[in-house]
């Protein structure tokens, strides 16, 4: 086991990295305010691991009660939200019960606004159970829900207590999802961190075929790279936007398409490749530098062109931005690879130039 410290003074906590931490209730144990959690999970992992996790919890005199939501991006809203609510009602949590998120982005999100609101907050572990969340969306404190004009709009910053990414819950992951997390990698190379970028074009095989030495050391590193942002930048004013390359064109798709058409991180991909574009025609980068970025993600598996919907709708789209200031659409983008830049230099026109290069035609 790897672990990695999340320094936010009082708030600080740990990331746990390793296969089989679901078998080690300790880690957990140490972090409770009283022997007693709620366990939010779906319906596709819950068959998996929830017992399992129940039962290593419960045979050390914890009181476990738990909800299953539905599976997938389309149920990351106010009704599914409210199902949490409904749970922790109905078995009189208390402001001492620990809400554990058991499953992908869209749990970790969920349970985490839940219990950001839930009494006014109650403590919050992550147990994210996909790539996509092992390597950034469990760890941060970054919580929401969609609305149908975009996507994560409403939520809240709320950090957890403690994040244990078990490694092991890779092995029964859908290859397209598995795929879909392999976009958050590759950002942290582009953003920050070169070295890591020359790596995964050497290893995105290895990372591919789940190889576990692999598996483990990238999602090492995207987490070291994710808590020194958020140490230094917690609820985003400056730094921590980096971490949203390809988000801003990448969440036009979704809600253009309908949440869960695309997986998060085809969409970031395909947003990607459109920021290293708009890159470029700011003179930031160079063509091979654009077409490196492309082939890592294609040798990815991932999509490099967005869908056909118009340079105009994905303007509109992205004009709900949270980066938006003063009206004024700020984007990531890449002064090098391995140097990310938030800035409002580009002018619509170059932004819908960008957009149709890199759209299907």
């Amino acid at each position: 086991m790897h672990t990695l410290d999340v320094a936010l003074g009082e708030r600080a906590y740990p990331i746990h990295i390793g296969r089989g931490l679901l078998d080690d209730p300790a880690l957990i144990l140490g972090r409770l305010q009283a022997p007693r959690v709620a366990i939010v999970t779906n319906d596709r992992v819950g068959p998996l691991y929830l017992s399992r996790l129940q039962g290593a919890l419960e045979g050390n005199g914890v009181r476990v009660d738990s909800v299953v939501l539905p599976d997938g991006e389309a149920y990351k809203d106010w009704q599914t939200l409210n199902l949490i609510f409904d749970a922790l009602l109905g078995a009189r949590c208390e402001r001492s019960t620990t809400v554990i998120a058991l499953g992908g982005g869209v749990v970790g999100d969920m349970a985490g606004f839940a219990a950001a609101t839930y009494q006014r907050g109650v403590p919050f572990i992550q147990i994210p159970t996909t790539l996509l969340a092992q390597v950034d969306s469990s760890v941060g404190g970054k919580t929401a829900i969609n609305h149908p004009l975009g996507k994560n709009m409403i939520g809240a910053f709320y950090q957890p207590r403690l994040v244990i990414a078990d490694t092991a819950t890779l092995d029964t992951l859908p290859e397209r999802e598995l795929k879909a997390g392999l976009a958050e990698v590759i950002k942290y190379g582009l953003i920050r961190d070169l070295p890591f970028f020359d790596w995964l074009e050497a290893n995105i095989d290895s990372l591919l075929e789940r190889d576990p030495a692999a598996l483990a050391w990238a999602i090492e590193r995207c987490c070291r790279n994710k808590a020194e942002v958020v140490a230094a930048d917690e609820t985003e004013k400056g730094e921590r936007a980096l971490l949203n390359l390809g988000h801003t064109f990448g969440h036009a798709i979704e809600t253009a398409l309908g949440y869960g058409t695309w997986l998060h991180g085809e969409a970031v991909a395909a947003g990607t490749v459109m920021a290293a574009e708009l890159s470029r025609r700011l003179g930031w980068l160079h063509g091979a530098q654009v077409e490196r970025v492309r082939t890592l993600l294609r040798r990815a598996g991932l999509p490099v062109s967005g869908p056909a919907l118009g340079a105009e709708r994905y303007l509109d789209l992205m004009a709900h931005d949270k980066k938006v200031e003063a009206g004024q659409l700020r984007l990531v983008l890449l002064k090098d690879i391995g140097a990310g830049v938030v800035s409002a230099t580009a002018d619509s026109a170059d932004i819908a130039a960008a957009i149709e290069a890199c759209s299907v035609r």
